[in-house]
């Protein structure tokens, strides 16, 4: 645990962790970009197959989490690339659901290979033991946030 309140100032900790998000998405997106699939359109797919796919568009936004007005225009345009579906839900009417369409299950199939190689890529000079503990580190400050905001 961390005593003095004077590392805390000079530790950049929030700004290197949302500097390491940005640039691992700039990788991610040039990476995607000949799959016609910009930031939000490929997190999207990828969300929709990792939640088991024919979910809610509620609960994909809640997956993604973003609000539900956020992912409407993304869901239209994967709608037009036909890389997904949505209809009503049998037992809910208000409720739409998202399929991915065969073409979308291709897609996940180029997308799934393109996101293990960027990982690859930008985790190269790092032994499975320090993942291991960085992804603890990642954990425990999630827990700790999440703590906070219930609060």
């Amino acid at each position: 645990m961390i005593q003095d309140i004077n590392i805390l100032r000079d530790l950049p900790l929030a700004e290197q962790l949302a500097r390491v998000s940005r640039l691992w998405k700039m990788v991610a997106d040039r990476e995607l970009a000949p799959l016609n699939l910009t930031y939000p359109r490929w997190t999207a797919l990828w969300k929709l197959y990792r939640m088991g796919d024919h979910i809610s568009q509620k609960h994909l936004a809640e997956g993604l989490e973003i609000e539900l007005a956020s992912l409407m225009r993304t869901l239209k345009l994967l709608e037009e690339q036909s890389l997904i579906t949505r209809h009503c839900c049998e037992h809910d009417k208000r409720a739409r659901i998202v399929s991915l369409t065969d073409e979308g299950k291709v897609l996940i199939t180029q997308l799934e290979a393109r996101i293990i190689q960027v990982r690859r890529t930008l985790l190269a000079e790092l032994n499975d033991d320090e993942l291991k503990k960085f992804s603890l580190i990642l954990e425990q400050i999630a827990h700790n946030a999440l703590d906070s905001l219930s609060e």
